[in-house]
């Protein structure tokens, strides 16, 4: 059995924590200041934490690579199943030309750029987010609203902003799943914090893309459908990962935000010449006039509705204890390991739900829509390896920063950082969502930086004595504002909008904002650690 130690070097904490770091340091440096690809600063943190583990800590080898090992395999399931996936079902959308003919009943809806904004940015930016993540609502959104008539530079910068309140939730709750397993605590009790957290955003955000696209004139003109838009994501997203289902969470705010626009009388009135003169000053695509046959548009839909009801489904009781009984735990090979008090870890078993994973669901709905939209077998199969192949980078980068992740949780790493960390005390709670918009703004994926310091984020919680749920949420909930300066996402929104090279002057126009947001962030998770705002917590 291998015992953890929080002071391994030299018997000091502080000189134990700088070593432990050391990592986390190396892959922030590679991937924010050499601009090294994802992927390989992953490997290369891998590979220290590897040789932290087993040279300063004293971890066996074999157990080591064992739990190297049992973070790649969570990170290929159920983590990347889900996106693959997920990914797979958009694709065929596009495949089909579905996806155009959802675009164009998303232009018909309202003349208004600023409606139009909330609509292709906020509401499908959402379904996107929930559906595909990795930087595709960003370049999609993008796309559409300078087909729309928006400048390409106003058109990236919206979308840019726009893709925050969604992302904690997005590919079908992968970052606050994975938050869920390197923490240890249960995904109904983190899933339920974030979703006390983002929907404040959400609250906000609506109300600045009207202020970005149309300044001053467009809050006091559209604050009203803003606002009804806001409100309905907000509480939709509330509801949905409390009392429904993580994984339909952004797909059920997304639905009811685009609802409650519909609803609203103001977004259906034709925009004020002026307006539009004033916003649109690109060219309006022609595609977007065709007319589509209603049984076309109802299979646009399709796979959304198809997705919803099959978690819906799932989440019966009666259905979800058939298929939780298909889930299959094992002894983990080569790994004993226990906390520095004896107590064996969780770490040496491994679960695996075959069935009730959110993948296997999605897979699932997307045979059935696979059937619906005429996708021949032998078509759906290539979309899939397609898929995989798209993904072959994102997933060489989640598996060996999950493995970065296992490694350092299980050597004793985490602990001995956050041991230390919570020296700040109660200043923990406003420092918490920052450390996770840094990850996320060098990482690019709020999965990634919820990988490498959740771990860290709750064992500082429990020595503070703050809440360790509320801490590992505000790691997520502060890494989404960190979505929108990551270098990734700035140089899809670049590419997709013909304005390769200018990712510093996007920087510039969405890092107040970014900076602003966090800062709303902080507060409210300072207010959630106190009588201000505890009430809000379950």
């Amino acid at each position: 059995m291998y015992v953890q130690e929080l002071e391994p070097v030299a018997g000091s904490l502080g000189l134990s924590a700088l070593v432990a770091a050391l990592p986390l340091v190396i892959v922030l440096v590679l991937l924010g200041g050499v601009r090294m690809k994802a992927h390989l600063a992953g490997l290369t943190g891998l590979l220290a934490a590897v040789l932290v583990a087993w040279l300063a800590y004293g971890m066996p080898l074999d157990q080591t690579a064992s739990s190297a090992v049992q973070g790649a395999v969570f990170g290929l399931f159920p983590i990347l199943w889900i996106v693959v996936n997920a990914l797979w079902v958009y694709r065929m959308t596009v495949r089909t030309r579905h996806f155009d003919i959802l675009r164009r009943s998303f232009g018909r809806l309202s003349d208004d750029p600023r409606i139009q904004a909330l609509v292709v940015a906020f509401c499908f930016g959402a379904l996107l987010e929930a559906l595909a993540g990795f930087g595709a609502p960003v370049a999609i959104c993008s796309v559409m609203l300078v087909a729309l008539g928006f400048d390409p530079v106003r058109a990236a910068v919206v979308s840019l902003v726009a893709n925050t309140a969604p992302v904690a939730f997005g590919a079908m709750g992968t970052p606050v799943v994975t938050l869920a397993q390197v923490t240890g605590l249960p995904l109904d009790d983190v899933a339920s914090v974030v979703g006390r957290q983002t929907p404040l955003l959400a609250l906000i955000v609506p109300l600045l893309l009207v202020g970005l696209v149309d300044g001053r004139r467009g809050l006091r003109e559209t604050w009203v459908p803003a606002m009804a838009c806001g409100v309905a994501f907000a509480v939709a997203q509330f509801v949905a990962s409390n009392y429904l289902s993580v994984q339909l969470a952004d797909i059920v705010a997304a639905l009811a935000g685009a609802g409650a626009l519909v609803a609203v009388p103001q977004s259906r009135r034709p925009a004020a010449e002026p307006v539009r003169a004033a916003v649109l000053t690109g060219a309006r695509s022609e595609e977007l006039d065709e007319d589509d046959p209603r049984r076309e548009v109802l299979r646009a839909y399709a796979p959304y509705a198809l997705i919803v009801a099959v978690f819906s489904v799932a989440q019966i009781p009666a259905v979800k204890d058939w298929l939780a009984r298909a889930t299959q735990t094992y002894d983990w090979p080569f790994l004993d390991v226990a906390d520095p008090e004896g107590n064996p870890v969780g770490g040496n078993v491994f679960s695996w739900p075959i069935v009730s994973t959110g993948g296997t669901l999605v897979l699932f709905a997307g045979l059935v829509t696979a059937v619906v939209l005429g996708v021949h077998a032998r078509v759906a199969v290539k979309e899939w390896l397609a898929t995989v192949h798209e993904l072959r980078f994102a997933i060489l980068t989640v598996t060996s920063v999950l493995a970065l992740a296992y490694v350092m949780n299980l050597s004793g790493q985490a602990a001995t950082i956050g041991h230390f960390v919570a020296a700040a005390g109660a200043g923990l709670a406003f420092l918490s969502p920052v450390l996770g918009w840094f990850g996320v703004a060098v990482s690019g994926s709020d999965t990634s930086a919820n990988a490498l310091f959740g771990a860290l984020q709750v064992t500082a919680a429990r020595e503070s004595g703050l809440s360790p749920e509320l801490l590992a949420a505000a790691n997520s909930s502060g890494g989404v504002l960190g979505k929108m300066i990551s270098p990734q996402n700035l140089t899809i929104a670049c590419a997709a909008v013909g304005l390769a090279g200018r990712e510093g002057d996007l920087l510039r126009k969405v890092l107040p904002w970014s900076l602003g947001l966090l800062l709303v962030m902080c507060l409210i998770v300072v207010g959630q650690s106190t009588v201000v705002l505890g009430w809000m917590l379950p």
